[in-house]
């Protein structure tokens, strides 16, 4: 038997996935499109005689119920506060998450879009704007069932996950010393700042994840929300230098500030957490190997070649966790 056989999404053919939306009361046309995303399963759907529609299957146990209402219920306050969040699509019975044959998923409004351009330094006052209206909704109450970002998901975890079952034999040594001294760095920082503010956050806001359209921005993919420092939804706005990243910030903390408190604290977590996530997104790949989905589309993974790559970065991530943060004046 092979080692990608019986995976759960096998089963989500095109009839399954056209009859899991016409359960909703749509009439599909046929069409169907496979949009990118990889840890769920996200189509574009023709609709007879109404604009398409996009539809997204949960991947199988990775969420519950409760998380998964929670990151709608999260979409719904944004909306009701007239944020350009694209927020699943509600039922007459008010129901926003479905369930068909063992699936469940959801229905959105297709928006149209492209990615940002984040070295504008007026888009990043704009997206400062709305980051800041969205983390004071965020901070109004703690998220009852979603996880939080901290070092042992993101960090301890993916080590053993890489260390365990994927780093070839000739560079484990040099990879577990690596990581062994950067996960303690990380908690010794983590330790000096003390208590962090956790909020709900979008928790992957990169520039895929916002559709920019006429000057106005829209943030879609609220599936990696969860409680965490405001600061995990503004460092993947930075790009360049120390010195671009630091005008970036300044401009960024600018808007924000004008909705809600900014903590410039938290501007030495920058580099944490960069450096979770890198760890956290091989990991990511490697817990998701059997799926097929995922050798096709990260070919270039569990090479060699690849893991040399992945040291030679969190090298250059442990220098990155010992220089100063960068400053802002306040």
């Amino acid at each position: 038997m092979s080692e990608y056989e019986n995976h759960p999404f096998d089963r989500l053919s095109p009839d399954l996935l056209i009859d899991a939306v016409e359960s909703l009361g749509f009439v599909s046309d046929g069409r169907l499109l496979a949009l990118n995303s990889y840890e769920n399963r996200v189509y574009q759907i023709g609709i007879e005689e109404k604009t398409p529609m996009i539809v997204k299957f949960y991947r199988p146990e990775r969420w519950s119920r409760e998380q998964i209402l929670e990151e709608h219920a999260f979409c719904f306050d944004l909306l009701e506060q007239e944020l350009p969040v694209v927020a699943p699509w509600v039922s007459a019975d008010g129901a926003s998450l479905n369930s068909y044959d063992g699936f469940s998923f959801a229905l959105y409004e297709r928006r149209g879009g492209h990615a940002p351009e984040l070295d504008n330094l007026d888009n990043l006052f704009i997206l400062g704007r709305l980051m800041g209206r969205i983390h004071g909704i965020g901070a109004a109450r703690p998220f009852k069932y979603r996880p939080q970002l901290d070092s042992q998901a993101f960090g301890w975890d993916s080590f053993k996950l890489i260390s365990d079952g994927f780093m070839p034999d000739g560079l484990r040594l040099a990879y577990d010393s690596l990581a062994l001294d950067i996960l303690k760095k990380i908690d010794q920082i983590l330790a000096d700042y003390g208590p962090i503010k956790r909020i709900r956050v979008h928790g992957d806001c990169h520039s895929g994840n916002i559709l920019w359209r006429d000057d106005n921005p829209h943030f879609v993919d609220f599936d990696d929300a969860r409680m965490a420092p405001a600061i995990q939804d503004l460092w993947m706005l930075l790009s360049g230098d120390r010195f671009e990243q630091t005008a970036q910030m300044a401009e960024i903390v600018e808007g924000y500030s004008e909705f809600y408190d900014f903590d410039l604290r938290e501007l030495q977590l920058i580099e944490v957490m960069r450096t979770l996530r890198i760890m956290h997104h091989s990991a990511w790949i490697a817990k998701r190997w059997s799926d097929p989905a995922f050798p096709r589309a990260f070919s270039w993974f569990n090479s060699p070649r690849y893991w040399s790559d992945h040291i030679l970065e969190l090298r250059e991530q442990l220098a990155a966790l010992n220089e100063p943060p960068i400053a802002l004046m306040r």
